[in-house]
Protein backbone atom coordinates (compact mmCIF):
# COMPACT_ATOMS: atom_id res chain seq x y z
CA UNK A 1 0.00 0.00 0.00
CA UNK A 2 1.36 2.91 -0.66
CA UNK A 3 2.09 6.06 1.64
CA UNK A 4 -0.57 8.18 0.66
CA UNK A 5 -3.26 5.44 0.61
CA UNK A 6 -2.10 5.01 4.00
CA UNK A 7 -2.04 8.69 5.40
CA UNK A 8 -6.18 8.87 4.02
CA UNK A 9 -6.66 6.48 7.04
CA UNK A 10 -5.43 8.22 10.10
CA UNK A 11 -8.49 11.12 10.33
CA UNK A 12 -5.63 13.44 12.78
CA UNK A 13 -3.82 13.61 10.04
CA UNK A 14 -6.07 15.85 7.67
CA UNK A 15 -5.66 18.30 9.73
CA UNK A 16 -4.08 22.10 9.79
CA UNK A 17 -1.94 23.26 12.60
CA UNK A 18 -1.30 26.73 12.87
CA UNK A 19 -2.23 27.11 9.37
CA UNK A 20 0.03 24.37 7.95
CA UNK A 21 -0.63 20.67 7.29
CA UNK A 22 0.17 18.61 10.22
CA UNK A 23 3.82 17.11 9.89
CA UNK A 24 3.82 14.85 12.67
CA UNK A 25 7.15 13.15 14.20
CA UNK A 26 6.66 12.28 17.39
CA UNK A 27 5.45 8.32 17.03
CA UNK A 28 8.24 7.63 19.23
CA UNK A 29 6.50 8.87 21.97
CA UNK A 30 3.17 7.75 20.52
CA UNK A 31 1.71 6.94 17.28
CA UNK A 32 -1.35 8.09 15.48
CA UNK A 33 -4.57 5.91 15.55
CA UNK A 34 -6.40 4.38 11.57
CA UNK A 35 -9.90 4.40 11.34
CA UNK A 36 -10.40 0.55 11.84
CA UNK A 37 -8.65 1.14 15.53
CA UNK A 38 -11.15 3.92 16.21
CA UNK A 39 -13.65 2.08 15.14
CA UNK A 40 -13.00 -1.15 16.66
CA UNK A 41 -13.07 0.61 19.97
CA UNK A 42 -16.20 2.27 19.19
CA UNK A 43 -17.80 -0.82 17.88
CA UNK A 44 -16.92 -2.52 21.37
CA UNK A 45 -18.61 0.12 23.62
CA UNK A 46 -21.73 -0.09 21.44
CA UNK A 47 -22.33 -3.09 20.68
CA UNK A 48 -19.87 -5.44 23.41
CA UNK A 49 -19.58 -3.27 26.42
CA UNK A 50 -19.92 -5.69 29.60
CA UNK A 51 -17.22 -7.28 32.11
CA UNK A 52 -15.03 -10.24 31.21
CA UNK A 53 -14.39 -13.83 32.37
CA UNK A 54 -17.63 -13.13 34.74
CA UNK A 55 -21.19 -13.39 33.37
CA UNK A 56 -23.08 -15.95 31.34
CA UNK A 57 -24.95 -13.55 29.13
CA UNK A 58 -24.52 -12.62 25.46
CA UNK A 59 -22.55 -8.88 25.72
CA UNK A 60 -20.26 -10.65 28.65
CA UNK A 61 -19.67 -13.80 26.27
CA UNK A 62 -18.81 -11.47 23.36
CA UNK A 63 -16.58 -9.23 25.53
CA UNK A 64 -14.69 -12.17 26.75
CA UNK A 65 -14.32 -13.35 23.51
CA UNK A 66 -12.88 -10.39 21.94
CA UNK A 67 -10.53 -9.69 24.89
CA UNK A 68 -9.03 -12.91 24.44
CA UNK A 69 -9.00 -12.95 21.24
CA UNK A 70 -6.88 -10.04 21.27
CA UNK A 71 -4.31 -11.52 23.92
CA UNK A 72 -4.50 -14.54 21.07
CA UNK A 73 -3.08 -11.68 18.15
CA UNK A 74 -0.85 -10.40 20.57
CA UNK A 75 0.80 -14.16 21.19
CA UNK A 76 1.69 -14.66 17.17
CA UNK A 77 2.53 -11.04 16.96
CA UNK A 78 5.41 -11.88 18.64
CA UNK A 79 5.61 -15.76 18.05
CA UNK A 80 5.15 -16.63 21.86
CA UNK A 81 4.19 -20.10 22.39
CA UNK A 82 1.09 -19.93 24.13
CA UNK A 83 -1.79 -16.74 25.07
CA UNK A 84 -0.64 -17.91 28.96
CA UNK A 85 3.12 -16.47 28.30
CA UNK A 86 0.84 -12.81 27.63
CA UNK A 87 -0.16 -10.70 30.11
CA UNK A 88 -1.93 -7.67 29.14
CA UNK A 89 -0.68 -4.51 31.24
CA UNK A 90 -1.13 -0.66 30.94
CA UNK A 91 2.03 -0.72 28.99
CA UNK A 92 5.78 -0.89 28.98
CA UNK A 93 6.04 0.33 32.07
CA UNK A 94 3.57 -1.72 34.16
CA UNK A 95 5.55 -4.76 32.42
CA UNK A 96 8.65 -4.00 33.65
CA UNK A 97 7.78 -3.06 36.96
CA UNK A 98 6.31 -6.46 37.26
CA UNK A 99 9.18 -8.52 36.08
CA UNK A 100 10.93 -6.34 38.67
CA UNK A 101 8.51 -6.78 41.65
CA UNK A 102 7.66 -10.01 41.22
CA UNK A 103 10.24 -11.87 39.52
CA UNK A 104 13.71 -9.95 40.71
CA UNK A 105 12.78 -9.06 44.02
CA UNK A 106 12.66 -12.63 44.64
CA UNK A 107 15.64 -13.91 43.20
CA UNK A 108 18.35 -11.15 43.47
CA UNK A 109 20.54 -10.80 46.61
CA UNK A 110 23.65 -9.01 48.01
CA UNK A 111 25.71 -8.80 46.03
CA UNK A 112 24.26 -10.07 43.24
CA UNK A 113 24.15 -8.05 39.64
CA UNK A 114 21.76 -6.37 37.56
CA UNK A 115 23.27 -5.52 33.82
CA UNK A 116 21.75 -2.32 31.95
CA UNK A 117 23.16 -0.12 29.56
CA UNK A 118 23.28 3.45 30.10
CA UNK A 119 20.56 4.38 26.90
CA UNK A 120 17.92 2.80 29.25
CA UNK A 121 14.38 4.75 29.15
CA UNK A 122 13.14 5.86 32.63
CA UNK A 123 10.87 2.98 32.77
CA UNK A 124 14.01 0.70 32.19
CA UNK A 125 16.03 1.87 34.57
CA UNK A 126 14.58 2.98 37.75
CA UNK A 127 12.67 -0.40 38.58
CA UNK A 128 16.13 -1.92 38.85
CA UNK A 129 17.48 0.61 40.96
CA UNK A 130 14.69 -0.11 43.50
CA UNK A 131 15.45 -3.85 43.25
CA UNK A 132 18.94 -3.29 44.12
CA UNK A 133 17.81 -0.92 46.88
CA UNK A 134 15.76 -3.68 48.49
CA UNK A 135 17.39 -6.59 47.77
CA UNK A 136 21.43 -5.08 48.14
CA UNK A 137 21.85 -6.41 44.07
CA UNK A 138 24.63 -4.29 42.39
CA UNK A 139 24.04 -2.51 39.26
CA UNK A 140 26.51 -3.00 36.26
CA UNK A 141 26.29 -0.79 33.16
CA UNK A 142 27.34 -2.07 29.21
CA UNK A 143 29.80 1.01 28.22
CA UNK A 144 28.29 2.79 24.99
CA UNK A 145 30.79 3.21 22.10
CA UNK A 146 31.14 7.16 20.86
CA UNK A 147 28.33 6.68 18.85
CA UNK A 148 25.75 5.45 21.30
CA UNK A 149 26.53 1.52 19.92
CA UNK A 150 27.15 -1.08 22.13
CA UNK A 151 29.76 -3.99 21.41
CA UNK A 152 29.30 -7.72 22.16
CA UNK A 153 33.12 -8.11 23.66
CA UNK A 154 31.80 -5.59 26.38
CA UNK A 155 28.87 -7.34 27.01
CA UNK A 156 30.82 -10.36 27.86
CA UNK A 157 33.27 -8.09 29.86
CA UNK A 158 30.40 -6.73 31.84
CA UNK A 159 27.65 -10.01 32.62
CA UNK A 160 29.27 -12.22 34.98
CA UNK A 161 28.16 -15.33 36.73
CA UNK A 162 26.86 -12.92 39.81
CA UNK A 163 24.30 -11.65 37.08
CA UNK A 164 20.64 -12.29 37.85
CA UNK A 165 18.95 -10.02 35.26
CA UNK A 166 20.48 -8.40 31.90
CA UNK A 167 17.52 -5.69 30.94
CA UNK A 168 17.99 -4.01 27.64
CA UNK A 169 15.89 -2.11 25.33
CA UNK A 170 15.92 -3.65 21.79
CA UNK A 171 15.77 -0.18 20.35
CA UNK A 172 17.19 3.04 22.06
CA UNK A 173 14.39 5.53 22.02
CA UNK A 174 16.96 8.83 21.84
CA UNK A 175 19.89 7.07 19.61
CA UNK A 176 17.99 4.91 17.50
CA UNK A 177 20.33 2.20 18.15
CA UNK A 178 19.12 -1.75 17.22
CA UNK A 179 20.81 -3.74 20.03
CA UNK A 180 21.72 -7.09 19.29
CA UNK A 181 19.90 -8.29 21.94
CA UNK A 182 19.55 -12.04 20.80
CA UNK A 183 23.56 -12.14 21.21
CA UNK A 184 23.07 -10.65 24.69
CA UNK A 185 20.23 -12.87 25.59
CA UNK A 186 22.45 -15.76 24.95
CA UNK A 187 25.52 -14.15 26.72
CA UNK A 188 22.92 -13.75 29.94
CA UNK A 189 21.87 -17.34 29.47
CA UNK A 190 25.52 -18.56 29.60
CA UNK A 191 26.02 -16.97 33.35
CA UNK A 192 22.95 -17.78 34.36
CA UNK A 193 21.02 -14.60 34.34
CA UNK A 194 17.12 -13.67 32.63
CA UNK A 195 17.52 -11.55 29.70
CA UNK A 196 14.53 -8.45 29.97
CA UNK A 197 14.00 -6.74 26.80
CA UNK A 198 12.22 -3.32 26.82
CA UNK A 199 9.99 -3.82 23.43
CA UNK A 200 8.16 -0.30 23.16
CA UNK A 201 10.18 1.06 20.28
CA UNK A 202 10.97 -2.37 18.60
CA UNK A 203 7.42 -3.58 18.16
CA UNK A 204 5.97 -1.01 16.45
CA UNK A 205 8.87 -1.18 13.68
CA UNK A 206 10.41 -4.55 13.26
CA UNK A 207 9.66 -8.02 12.89
CA UNK A 208 9.53 -9.36 16.37
CA UNK A 209 10.10 -13.41 17.44
CA UNK A 210 10.70 -13.63 20.70
CA UNK A 211 11.42 -17.44 20.69
CA UNK A 212 14.30 -16.68 18.64
CA UNK A 213 15.16 -13.75 20.25
CA UNK A 214 15.30 -16.49 23.33
CA UNK A 215 14.42 -13.70 25.63
CA UNK A 216 12.99 -14.37 28.95
CA UNK A 217 10.24 -11.22 28.93
CA UNK A 218 9.69 -8.83 26.53
CA UNK A 219 7.60 -5.60 27.30
CA UNK A 220 5.32 -3.60 24.45
CA UNK A 221 3.51 -0.54 24.29
CA UNK A 222 0.03 -0.68 22.32
CA UNK A 223 -0.24 3.54 21.82
CA UNK A 224 3.57 3.44 20.13
CA UNK A 225 1.93 0.35 17.43
CA UNK A 226 -1.38 1.80 16.49
CA UNK A 227 -3.55 0.84 19.22
CA UNK A 228 -4.87 3.05 22.15
CA UNK A 229 -3.18 4.63 24.90
CA UNK A 230 -2.98 2.81 28.61
CA UNK A 231 -2.66 -1.04 26.74
CA UNK A 232 0.29 -3.24 26.41
CA UNK A 233 2.04 -6.56 27.44
CA UNK A 234 4.33 -8.95 29.24
CA UNK A 235 5.75 -11.62 27.34
CA UNK A 236 7.24 -14.31 29.93
CA UNK A 237 8.51 -17.65 29.38
CA UNK A 238 5.65 -19.93 30.73
CA UNK A 239 8.44 -21.55 33.46
CA UNK A 240 9.17 -18.46 35.16
CA UNK A 241 5.57 -16.81 35.24
CA UNK A 242 4.30 -19.81 37.18
CA UNK A 243 6.81 -19.21 40.20
CA UNK A 244 6.12 -15.71 40.38
CA UNK A 245 3.56 -14.24 42.13
CA UNK A 246 1.06 -11.50 41.30
CA UNK A 247 1.85 -8.28 42.68
CA UNK A 248 -1.72 -7.28 42.32
CA UNK A 249 -4.93 -8.97 44.27
CA UNK A 250 -8.66 -8.49 44.30
CA UNK A 251 -11.20 -9.88 41.86
CA UNK A 252 -10.43 -11.52 38.53
CA UNK A 253 -7.05 -12.69 39.47
CA UNK A 254 -8.44 -15.43 42.39
CA UNK A 255 -8.88 -19.18 42.56
CA UNK A 256 -10.49 -19.74 45.72
CA UNK A 257 -10.51 -16.92 48.28
CA UNK A 258 -11.16 -17.48 52.12
CA UNK A 259 -11.34 -15.71 55.40
CA UNK A 260 -7.65 -15.87 55.59
CA UNK A 261 -5.75 -17.61 53.03
CA UNK A 262 -6.74 -17.03 49.02
CA UNK A 263 -5.06 -18.56 46.22
CA UNK A 264 -4.41 -17.74 42.40
CA UNK A 265 -5.73 -18.45 39.38
CA UNK A 266 -3.96 -20.09 36.48
CA UNK A 267 -1.61 -18.00 34.00
CA UNK A 268 -2.33 -15.33 32.51
CA UNK A 269 -5.05 -14.19 34.73
CA UNK A 270 -3.06 -14.31 38.03
CA UNK A 271 -1.96 -11.07 37.06
CA UNK A 272 -4.30 -9.20 35.62
CA UNK A 273 -6.35 -8.65 39.16
CA UNK A 274 -9.74 -6.30 38.46
CA UNK A 275 -11.45 -5.31 35.49
CA UNK A 276 -9.18 -5.39 32.74
CA UNK A 277 -8.64 -3.10 29.98
CA UNK A 278 -10.92 -4.43 27.85
CA UNK A 279 -11.28 -2.14 25.25
CA UNK A 280 -7.67 -1.58 24.76
CA UNK A 281 -7.05 -5.08 24.50
CA UNK A 282 -9.57 -4.76 21.60
CA UNK A 283 -7.72 -1.78 19.53
CA UNK A 284 -4.42 -3.64 20.33
CA UNK A 285 -5.92 -6.72 18.20
CA UNK A 286 -7.28 -4.43 15.50
CA UNK A 287 -3.74 -2.13 15.38
CA UNK A 288 -2.04 -5.63 15.09
CA UNK A 289 -4.72 -6.85 12.50
CA UNK A 290 -3.65 -2.76 10.45
CA UNK A 291 0.35 -3.27 11.02
CA UNK A 292 0.18 -7.15 9.93
CA UNK A 293 -2.09 -6.04 6.74
CA UNK A 294 0.80 -3.32 5.90
CA UNK A 295 3.62 -5.67 6.63
CA UNK A 296 5.94 -5.58 9.15
CA UNK A 297 8.82 -5.81 6.89
CA UNK A 298 7.42 -3.14 4.44
CA UNK A 299 7.51 -0.61 7.41
CA UNK A 300 10.75 -1.12 8.15
CA UNK A 301 11.99 -0.92 5.12
CA UNK A 302 10.07 2.39 4.69
CA UNK A 303 11.43 3.96 8.25
CA UNK A 304 14.93 2.79 6.50
CA UNK A 305 14.90 4.79 3.78
CA UNK A 306 13.37 8.11 5.44
CA UNK A 307 15.65 8.19 8.24
CA UNK A 308 18.61 7.51 5.71
CA UNK A 309 17.19 10.54 3.72
CA UNK A 310 16.21 12.68 6.85
CA UNK A 311 19.93 12.20 8.15
CA UNK A 312 21.09 13.03 4.75
CA UNK A 313 19.08 16.40 4.88
CA UNK A 314 19.46 17.54 8.15
CA UNK A 315 23.42 17.08 7.55
CA UNK A 316 22.93 19.53 5.35
CA UNK A 317 22.63 22.04 8.27
CA UNK A 318 25.40 23.82 9.88
CA UNK A 319 25.74 23.49 13.18
CA UNK A 320 23.13 20.62 13.73
CA UNK A 321 24.58 17.82 15.69
CA UNK A 322 23.15 14.05 15.14
CA UNK A 323 23.25 11.98 17.87
CA UNK A 324 23.19 8.27 17.39
CA UNK A 325 25.21 5.72 14.75
CA UNK A 326 24.94 6.73 10.96
CA UNK A 327 23.27 3.39 9.49
CA UNK A 328 21.41 0.34 11.75
CA UNK A 329 19.28 2.47 13.33
CA UNK A 330 15.40 2.71 13.68
CA UNK A 331 13.55 5.66 12.47
CA UNK A 332 14.45 7.82 15.19
CA UNK A 333 16.69 11.49 14.84
CA UNK A 334 17.52 12.90 17.73
CA UNK A 335 19.49 16.22 17.31
CA UNK A 336 20.35 19.91 18.89
CA UNK A 337 20.71 22.73 16.47
CA UNK A 338 23.26 24.87 17.61
CA UNK A 339 23.03 26.48 20.66
CA UNK A 340 19.52 26.70 19.93
CA UNK A 341 17.39 25.19 23.20
CA UNK A 342 16.04 22.39 21.21
CA UNK A 343 12.41 23.89 23.06
CA UNK A 344 12.84 26.75 21.39
CA UNK A 345 13.52 24.41 18.30
CA UNK A 346 9.87 22.94 18.65
CA UNK A 347 8.39 26.03 19.35
CA UNK A 348 9.34 27.23 15.71
CA UNK A 349 8.41 23.77 14.24
CA UNK A 350 5.40 23.76 16.10
CA UNK A 351 4.53 27.02 14.40
CA UNK A 352 5.06 25.88 10.58
CA UNK A 353 2.96 22.53 11.92
CA UNK A 354 5.08 20.34 12.84
CA UNK A 355 5.32 18.08 15.86
CA UNK A 356 8.78 16.82 17.29
CA UNK A 357 9.49 15.88 20.54
CA UNK A 358 12.08 18.12 23.01
CA UNK A 359 13.50 17.37 26.37
CA UNK A 360 15.20 14.35 27.84
CA UNK A 361 13.32 12.01 26.45
CA UNK A 362 12.81 9.81 29.87
CA UNK A 363 16.72 9.19 29.02
CA UNK A 364 18.67 11.52 31.39
CA UNK A 365 21.60 9.23 32.26
CA UNK A 366 22.25 9.34 28.53
CA UNK A 367 21.58 13.14 27.78
CA UNK A 368 24.83 13.36 30.54
CA UNK A 369 26.65 10.41 28.35
CA UNK A 370 25.77 13.22 25.79
CA UNK A 371 27.26 15.79 27.64
CA UNK A 372 23.53 17.61 26.96
CA UNK A 373 20.83 18.55 29.27
CA UNK A 374 18.40 18.03 26.37
CA UNK A 375 17.84 17.67 22.48
CA UNK A 376 15.30 18.03 19.92
CA UNK A 377 13.91 14.46 18.39
CA UNK A 378 12.29 13.85 15.23
CA UNK A 379 10.40 10.33 14.52
CA UNK A 380 9.01 8.53 12.04
CA UNK A 381 6.40 5.60 11.44
CA UNK A 382 4.19 4.40 8.36
CA UNK A 383 2.86 7.40 7.67
CA UNK A 384 5.53 10.13 6.96
CA UNK A 385 7.31 10.73 3.80
CA UNK A 386 9.88 12.35 2.28
CA UNK A 387 8.07 16.02 2.03
CA UNK A 388 7.35 16.04 5.79
CA UNK A 389 11.28 15.46 6.00
CA UNK A 390 11.50 18.49 3.32
CA UNK A 391 9.39 20.46 5.50
CA UNK A 392 11.47 19.54 8.58
CA UNK A 393 14.45 20.94 7.20
CA UNK A 394 12.93 24.12 5.53
CA UNK A 395 11.24 25.02 9.59
CA UNK A 396 14.99 24.36 10.87
CA UNK A 397 17.09 26.26 8.17
CA UNK A 398 14.29 28.86 9.49
CA UNK A 399 14.58 28.39 13.12
CA UNK A 400 18.39 28.76 12.94
CA UNK A 401 18.08 32.27 11.15
CA UNK A 402 15.28 33.32 13.73
CA UNK A 403 17.25 32.12 16.32
CA UNK A 404 20.61 35.13 14.06
CA UNK A 405 22.81 31.77 13.37
CA UNK A 406 23.38 32.16 9.34
CA UNK A 407 24.28 28.83 7.65
CA UNK A 408 27.59 29.03 6.03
Amino acid sequence: MKTSEIRKLFPILQQEVNGHPLVYLDSAATSQKPVSVIEAVKHYYEWDNANVHRGVHTLGSRATDAYEGAREKVAKFISAKSTEEIIFTRGTTTALNLVASSYARAVCGEGDEIVLTPMEHHSNLIPWQQVAKATGAVLKYIPLQPDGSIRLEDVESTITDRAKVVAVTYVSNVLGVVNQVKEIAAIAHRHGAVMVVDGAQSTPHLKVDVQDLDCDFYALSGHKMCAPTGIGALYGKKALLQNMEPIEFGGEMIDHVDLYDSTWKELPWKFEGGTPIIAGAVGLGAAIDFLETIGMDEIFRHEQQLTAYAISRMSEIEDLTIYGPTSHRAGTVTFNLGDVHPHDVATVLDADGIAVRAGHHCCQPLMRWLNVSATARASFYLYNTEDDIDRLVASLIKTKEYFGHAIG
